[in-house]
């Protein structure tokens, strides 16, 4: 199984995405043959282009037709069901196809059975999102994952007449995914982009510690002066992509917090996805007492924490930084006593076993049960964990 990870810091777009999938070695031709499949009035067109001075692969659908009709969703489910792709595919086409009516639909205040697409529900998306799925079938690609995305900024044409960036729609689909806008007055993320983004993607992050394969260029539709309208798709071993690996520290110090509500924060902070959290006594200027709070998170959970932060204390500023970390393999086992389960802790060090730890929460819960000390139940789940491994052995 393979992971792509989506570098979007200069464009996201559906004819991108299908480029630079393609670009990571997907046949020309083997992808033409599947999307003639469909019988659409369609020309596909693969070409080498350049961006800012950097290469791309470019991928152009013309309609042949003169007259698109604008399709509603049953139109499309119609057309995708009975296409001669595999379940997997078609079920990813729809729910990404579902979410871009979803979203049209909101924004112009319709229903979902009345809405239509006009551009980007034309035949040229149907080839973009169903030749997205059909690549990453192709290429083994399990998980998605993205950076934020940049959105540009301006106006753009669409035939609602000019909109600001991002669209209506685009803006509705990326809801609670990170993004910004930098370097040009452009629509840099399409609505097709943004719904196969915020439905294939697992996480959108910078980039992590990861060992990579390939890397696909796919040129967008501008040739900016100065950066580059290309998205890199970088391709590898789904083991080898730790999304995980990267966390983040962030703190504060509080010299005017009730320590009842700072202890309140802290179950909050916990149920926010910290990955930990703990406060330690310091001495600020002016001689006076205060806090240090410290939140352990991941990329993606940086914002909501600090919102948290905010909201529940009385901070008025945090900083954060990146750390680095290393944490050995965990495995949960269960072993039985007095009639109850008690989860324990194994932790490994390339390969060997090197930490043993029940599990205090249950220990505790059964302690109160049975009303016999923490440390006996402890140590009578120690002795049940050692007693199944010497079993095993």
């Amino acid at each position: 199984m393979k992971f792509c990870y989506f570098d979007a810091s200069t464009g996201l777009s559906g004819d991108m995405i299908l480029a630079a999938l393609l670009d990571l070695g997907v046949s020309s031709a083997q992808f033409k043959e599947k999307m003639n499949e469909l019988g659409l009035p369609v020309s596909i067109q693969i070409r080498e282009t350049k961006r800012a001075s950097l290469r791309g692969l470019k991928v152009d659908v013309r309609v042949t037709r003169k007259k698109v009709e604008a399709r509603k969703w049953t139109d499309i489910q119609a057309l995708l069901e009975g296409s001669p792709f595999s379940p997997k595919v078609k079920k990813n086409a729809l729910a990404i196809f579902k979410n871009l009516f979803q979203a049209e639909a909101k924004v112009h205040g319709n229903k979902f059975s009345q809405t239509h697409l006009h551009e980007i529900g034309a035949d040229d998306a149907i080839i973009d999102i169903l030749g997205t799925c059909f690549l990453a079938e192709v290429l083994d690609i399990s998980d998605f994952y993205s950076s934020p995305l940049n959105l540009g900024t301006g106006w753009v044409k669409s035939s609602h007449g000019i909109l600001p960036v991002p669209s209506p729609a685009t803006a509705q689909l990326l809801k609670n995914i990170p993004v910004y806008s930098a370097w040009v007055k452009e629509e840099l993320v399409t609505p097709t982009g943004a719904a196969i983004a915020s439905t294939l993607v697992k996480k959108f992050i910078p980039f992590p510690e990861t060992s990579y394969e390939r890397i696909g260029h796919g040129a967008g539709s501008k040739d900016f002066p100065k950066i580059a309208n290309i998205l890199r798709v970088f391709y590898g071993k789904k083991e080898e992509f730790r999304a995980e690996k990267k966390v983040y520290t962030i703190e504060a110090n509080i010299d005017d917090s009730n320590p009842q509500v700072l202890a309140s924060f802290f179950d909050k902070a916990l149920k926010s996805g910290a990955l930990d959290v703990y406060f330690t006594p310091v001495l600020m200027k002016k001689n006076r007492l205060a806090t240090k709070l410290t939140v352990l998170a991941t990329a993606d959970k940086i914002d909501s924490l600090i919102s948290t932060i905010f909201k529940e204390t009385s901070s008025i500023g945090v900083r954060y930084y990146a750390v680095d970390r290393r944490v050995l393999e965990r495995e949960i086992r269960k072993v039985k006593i007095l009639g109850d389960e008690i989860r324990i802790k194994v932790s490994y060090l390339e390969g060997e076993e090197v930490h043993v730890q029940p599990e205090f929460s249950d220990c505790l819960r059964m302690a109160k049960k049975t009303e016999r000390p923490v440390k006996e139940i402890t140590q009578l789940a120690m002795m049940e964990y050692l007693k199944r491994l010497k079993s095993n052995g």
